[in-house]
């Protein structure tokens, strides 16, 4: 619950910060997973816009370079996966440690102790030197690769942190030396060309989910309740689901729970605590008054 209020809008509270030179030392980006035509998505998925994507990018530098933390700022780019798309190398599986000892259901049994193809990660910021390319790490163990939990990782090492998430961001490679410089560099760009849409056509904002976005609402149901229904257990939840209503049930469910957390804020309630909401009803309408935590009750 003391995490609720970190959430921020893009467009709003991201551009206004930086041009304060107000922004967290630490702020992660969402992109839009769903493609509206109003909202188009820009998360680089098919059957969305690259360009969209890469245009997330543009704007996200450009708003970094032209704030006055410029000069303290490292902008990571980075991707969860692959896209599918052949890797001549092959994955490292000596030495890499299971995050937490925990292993997939059977007859699977995967343990994740390996790792996947590779991703691009880009690394911006004046304190580097044009050109830099980073191979490999040289630690913490002779087997460290650098992965997605780099970035914890890195993010402990440089501000001090007391310990790591799991076994697996104390295995990472970091990449804090990369920067390299002793003063930070004048002749970074100050925007990037524009890019060239790639599609023609606007979002088709009314044709079913894809599987992935079929899980964001299923993760917004756990916010909103509906994870207990048969609804959910049944899939009928998502079945037939548009993307325009998938962005609707999403954006109502994070509203509906981000409501109850505050609600659990003025009564009081230790930031630990997770709000479990009941499913929205005709009869209990999705925004109450009233508060759902004890020791306070529910109309």
């Amino acid at each position: 619950m003391r995490v609720v209020g970190k959430f921020h809008e893009y467009d709003l509270d991201f551009k206004r910060h930086r041009r304060e030179g107000k922004l967290p030392n630490y702020v992660v980006i969402e992109q839009r997973y769903l493609d509206l035509k109003l909202l188009p998505g820009n998360d680089d998925y098919p059957s969305h816009d690259v360009s969209r994507g890469q245009r997330l990018v543009k704007e996200v530098y450009e708003a970094l370079r032209s704030s006055p933390q410029w000069a303290e700022t490292l902008f990571v780019i980075t991707y969860d996966e692959h896209g599918g798309f052949f890797d001549g190398v092959p994955t490292p599986v000596d030495g890499v440690p299971s995050p937490d000892g925990i292993a997939s259901d059977a007859p699977v049994g995967f343990a994740f102790d390996r790792l996947g193809v590779r991703v691009p990660a880009l690394l911006v910021s004046p304190w580097i030197e044009p050109g830099t390319v980073l191979h490999g790490p040289s630690g913490p163990q002779p087997t460290s690769q650098y992965e997605h939990s780099s970035i914890p990782a890195t993010v402990k090492k440089i501000f001090g942190l007391k310990e790591f998430l799991t076994a697996r961001d104390a295995w990472a490679g970091t990449f804090e030396s990369v920067l390299t410089r002793a003063t930070p560099r004048t002749d970074c760009p100050e925007t990037l060309p524009e890019p060239v849409p790639l599609r023609a056509t606007e979002a088709e904002e009314h044709r079913g989910i894809s599987d992935f976005q079929a899980e964001l609402v299923q993760l917004a149901a756990a916010l909103n309740g509906d994870h207990a229904t048969e609804d959910y257990e049944t899939d009928r939840l998502v079945e037939g689901m548009t993307v325009a209503k998938a962005s609707e049930y999403c954006t109502s469910a994070f509203d509906r729970f981000r409501e109850e957390c505050q609600r659990c804020q003025e009564c009081a309630m230790d930031g630990s605590y997770v709000p479990e909401l009941p499913p929205p009803t005709p009869s209990a309408p999705s925004s109450s008054k009233l508060c759902g935590c004890f020791p306070c009750f529910r109309a």
